[in-house]
């Protein structure tokens, strides 16, 4: 390997961020190459959100069975098949897959299927899939290398080989009894769904709630959604090691409010977390610096700490999301075209797809406390929004953060039927710093999930409540 190919733009990794700057930029005429391990486009068409969304939305259509009498349908046989519900899935990922080619192909963006290792200053040596190796510099490098699900160091755990999400998406079969090691939002929207498809399901938190980072009134809510759908919960309640093998049966031993304990189960599935993918790659021979946790050191505009190399989305410790991955691309690219563009005060939405579904855009009350801001509440139940009746959906409730000195939307949180695209009605009104007194102003269809934000805003907002800073929602956290 004696020569190496100059390119003007360099991208390791084909996840949102990367393959959207590639394609922009070698449209744009610059000779451009993505380097990529395994997974085109990155784990969200592949292994993560788009397949995952996919099978939880078979699992509510298999709860609609469940409910079939409800709405008045007859249902012989409502029984799960597992390589039914599999096979659309892998449908739609071959498709995504096919798209992406298309698209890089259309781009002129060159497509490297390989394993990449830092070798010196913006160069990577790449042990190709298909055999040999290649070395690559780029005038320009981008860096979109991703994260994986981490497995603690627990006693017994990686050798009783329990799935993450990549494995329990790409089951072809049903668990008899899951096992959940986590209860944030993989485990949640995962474990809920292997429950509507006939599983036995319980989810084992060492946290005080289910959602751990959400209202303490959130957590509540889902802990009661999985008291109904018949999901065992054991929150407070510490792993000390695990025994057998997931798939054949393990024994769980854990340490919760009375004490030491046995969790069996047939399968184990652990949702504990991310680790970024910057080990082992010799970044450190490009001049590439990473935090105490492992993620690399980016200022506001996504700028690594060598020169001409940029980092985007989960291994930059940008938010866990796709749509922030995606921002993470727009921030680059407006400032290599002229723009001025950074990551501050970013109003991120976060969402969780369990049915119903939780979404949130700027503060919660645990963090408005946290950080000593006063602010006045706005709550609705879900049930007071006639289009929950008609879709026979009324669970849940939705509640706003006002500024207690002004007018201005602080943050806002929906957990109900279709609470992402409610939550999009008000985030755009918040990216407008448009007051919660203009929105409600707004004539929303009749009957829709959005027109509850007519009904909430005609509420007369709470008292300040004056935050301490350190406290939270609860006080206790």
């Amino acid at each position: 390997m004696s020569s190496t190919d100059e390119y003007d733009i360099l991208v390791i990794g084909s996840g949102e961020p990367g393959k959207y700057l590639a394609w922009t930029m070698a449209a744009a005429g610059h000779r451009t190459a993505v380097v990529e391990r395994r997974l085109i486009g990155g784990s969200c068409p592949n292994i993560a959100c788009l397949p995952s969304k996919n099978i939880i939305h078979s699992a509510k259509v298999r709860s609609f069975t469940a409910r079939a009498a409800e709405f008045g349908v007859d249902i012989e046989s409502a029984a799960t098949n597992m390589a039914g519900v599999q096979a659309r899935k892998r449908a739609m990922v071959d498709g995504l897959r096919r798209i992406h080619l298309d698209r890089y192909q259309a781009s002129g963006a060159e497509l490297i299927m390989g394993e990449a290792r830092f070798g010196g200053d913006r160069t990577v040596d790449v042990e190709l899939a298909g055999g040999g190796r290649r070395r690559l510099r780029g005038t320009r490098m981008f860096l979109d290398l991703g994260t994986h699900a981490t497995v603690p160091g627990v006693p017994g755990l990686a050798a009783a080989r329990p799935m993450t999400h990549v494995e329990l998406l790409d089951l072809d079969r049903l668990p008899e009894h899951l096992v959940v090691l986590g209860g944030g939002y993989v485990g949640l929207e995962l474990g809920q769904a292997m429950r509507r498809f006939g599983a036995r399901v319980t989810v084992v938190e060492q946290g005080p709630q289910l959602a751990g980072h959400e209202d303490p009134d959130v957590g509540e809510a889902i802990g009661d959604l999985f008291r109904d759908e018949r999901i065992s919960v054991h929150l407070r309640t510490r792993v000390r090691s695990v025994e057998g093998e997931s798939g054949r049966g393990v024994r769980v031993l854990v340490d919760g409010p009375d004490g030491d304990g046995v969790v069996e189960g047939t399968d184990l599935l652990v949702g504990a977390g991310r680790t970024p993918n910057t080990r082992g790659i010799g970044l450190e021979r490009a001049g590439v610096e990473l935090t105490e946790t492992g993620y690399i050191k980016v200022d506001e505009r996504l700028a690594t700490t060598a020169a001409n190399v940029w980092a985007m989305g989960e291994c930059a410790g940008s938010p866990h999301f796709t749509h922030v991955a995606f921002d993470d691309f727009r921030v680059v690219h407006a400032n290599l075209t002229g723009g001025d563009s950074t990551t501050t005060d970013r109003l991120v939405a976060y969402c969780m797809y369990t049915d119903p579904e939780l979404a949130r855009v700027g503060m919660n009350e645990s963090e408005a406390r946290s950080r000593g801001i006063a602010y006045r509440l706005l709550t609705l139940p879900m049930a007071a929004v006639l289009r929950t009746r008609t879709l026979s959906e009324p669970r849940g409730f939705m509640k706003m953060l006002v500024a207690a000195e002004s007018d201005e939307i602080l943050g806002f949180t929906v957990f109900g039927t279709e609470a992402t695209e409610l939550m999009a009605a008000v985030q755009t009104a918040m990216v407008g710093r448009i007051p919660y007194t203009a929105l409600r102003r707004a004539i929303y269809v009749h009957p829709s999930v959005a027109e509850g934000i007519t009904f909430l805003l005609r509420n007369t907002p709470t008292a300040p409540v004056e935050a301490v800073a350190g406290a939270s929602a609860a006080g206790t956290r």
